[in-house]
């Protein structure tokens, strides 16, 4: 973001309280935490449950900052600082939307491709992928870590420079009308979506009600020129480009699949063509990395991940399909996709001066991910045992004691060796798995992340491979943490 104070003003329907020492000077970059502040940037004063950023304007003048966005009109000293320092004050009615409204009209000015990513799980590595393949095409911003709410999805249109080629932003959803509202700013010229699975249906109440709310991306796309990809393999793909208003709007709808099913046989199924890029032929390797065979507009070509499990040829082939739509070839794809790695808490490998194999997959958990994780994880070879720690999935809502049960009946499916549940409703995996056939010293409860940290330190041995997986307020990244050291 370059703009001048007048057009911060202008664009948020602010008033410039105190202007620069230089009307002709630019404004670039942002940020909302004074201690992040950069020399020539705009620092955003938002209101927070423990600290007002209000208070901390003068830090950020300090530091350099060139524009101050505030709800509150300036006292005498702060407006002498700005003074002293070259810097503007703008003061606007709230700064959440100011920032957003900033937002909007900074996105009119950019030039390249715009693409949302939504789904119930494997946005953030889809998005990685997405981000990773399309850097081969031309320059990219895509959305920081997991920033995909009100506040991180137009800071990504504001990092973007006019010429950015590609935007590559993802975004979150915890009820009906969030991801409408993202659009109207954000204004995609492609979507994609993931999956609907079961996350946040504590607050939508069924998966038709989540799979409304993910399709709201796609009534989102631009009219008649907009394209969406969806996965043909999920539950909901046929009834997706409904619920988006695909036809009456004109977006095209591109599916890919990473099933590893025939693509002949969707042509039977009413609602979904055959996939344009889709994966044949895979396998995982002893470490539960997945080879196949890439099949896309542009060509075909052999595949092997790094990241671990079968839920990421999803994502590979998600990431690959936006990948020739802009026109790069299967093995320039492959070549990103193959350098693509875990980030922590993600399915990350991690392997201990101890001889214990960690699989830190800790920062979230649903249904379908903990399905996805237990299912590669099973698949892994280790010289010792099987070990899952599995904590709680949130936001189930009335399901969660029926989702954690379907979980424990699938661990006793799998050749896993012993499970330790944290938290009252993973107890409920312990249960159903013990109720299926699982030894009951083999299903362990605790209450906490140290309780499981204590049971798995006093249990584990070299050679073993350890799982570890839940929402992420049980905090089970001290496991990991724990582990490793």
């Amino acid at each position: 973001m370059r703009l001048s104070a007048s057009d911060i003003a202008r664009f948020t329907g602010g008033m410039l309280v105190v202007p620069p020492a230089h009307e002709e000077s630019l404004v670039a970059g942002f940020t909302w935490d004074s201690r992040q502040v950069q020399p020539g940037c705009l620092y955003v004063a938002l209101p927070g449950e423990r600290h007002d950023g209000f208070d901390f304007c003068i830090n950020a003048l300090d530091a350099g900052a060139a524009c101050l966005l505030v709800m509150r009109s300036p006292d005498e000293a702060l407006t002498l600082c700005a003074q002293r320092s070259g810097a503007a004050i703008v003061c606007v009615e709230d700064t959440f939307t100011a920032f957003t409204d900033l937002a909007a009209a900074w996105r009119s000015r950019l030039s390249g491709s715009v693409i949302a990513i939504t789904g119930s799980s494997g946005k953030t590595t889809t998005k990685n992928l997405v981000r990773d393949v399309l850097a081969r095409a031309g320059s990219v911003v895509a959305t920081q870590g997991n920033q995909n709410n009100e506040l991180g999805v137009p800071a990504t249109l504001l990092r973007a420079e006019e010429d950015t080629q590609f935007v590559v932003v993802e975004m979150g959803m915890r009820g009906r009308g969030q991801i409408e509202s993202l659009c109207r700013f954000v204004r995609p010229d492609m979507a994609l979506v993931t999956n609907v699975g079961e996350s946040h249906i504590e607050l939508l109440g069924s998966r038709d009600g989540i799979a409304r709310a993910k399709a709201e991306i796609i009534a989102g796309v631009k009219a008649n020129t907009g394209i969406a990809f969806i996965n043909a393999s999920d539950d909901f793909a046929s009834m997706l480009p409904a619920y988006g208003s695909a036809d009456e709007r004109g977006v095209e709808i591109l599916f890919f699949d990473g099933s590893g099913k025939e693509p002949a046989s969707y042509a039977a199924q009413d609602g979904i063509e055959v996939p344009s890029t889709f994966a044949s032929d895979i396998e995982l390797d002893e470490a539960g990395c997945a080879r196949f065979t890439l099949h896309t507009p542009t060509g075909t070509a052999s595949v092997h991940l790094a990241l671990a499990g079968l839920h990421n040829v999803h994502n590979a082939t998600a990431a690959a399909a936006v990948g020739s739509q802009v026109g790069l070839s299967a093995s320039v794809i492959v070549d990103a996709l193959e350098k693509a790695t875990s980030l922590d808490g993600r399915g990350r490998v991690v392997r201990t001066a101890s001889g214990v194999v960690v699989v830190d997959d800790a920062y979230n958990a649903n249904p379908d991910s903990m399905k996805a994780s237990l299912g590669s994880f099973a698949a892994m070879h280790f010289a010792g045992r099987h070990i899952a720690v599995l904590g709680d999935m949130g936001e189930l809502g009335d399901t969660a004691e029926e989702a954690h049960a379907r979980i424990g009946s699938l661990v006793a499916s799998l050749p896993i060796d012993l499970i330790i549940c944290v938290g009252s409703l993973a107890c409920g995996i312990a249960r159903a798995a013990v109720a299926a056939g699982m030894p009951e010293d083999a299903a362990i409860c605790v209450t906490d992340a140290s309780a499981a940290l204590d049971q798995v330190v006093s249990l584990v041995n070299a050679g073993d491979g350890i799982l570890v997986k839940a929402s992420h307020s049980v905090g089970l990244e001290a496991v990991v943490k724990g582990l490793v050291k």
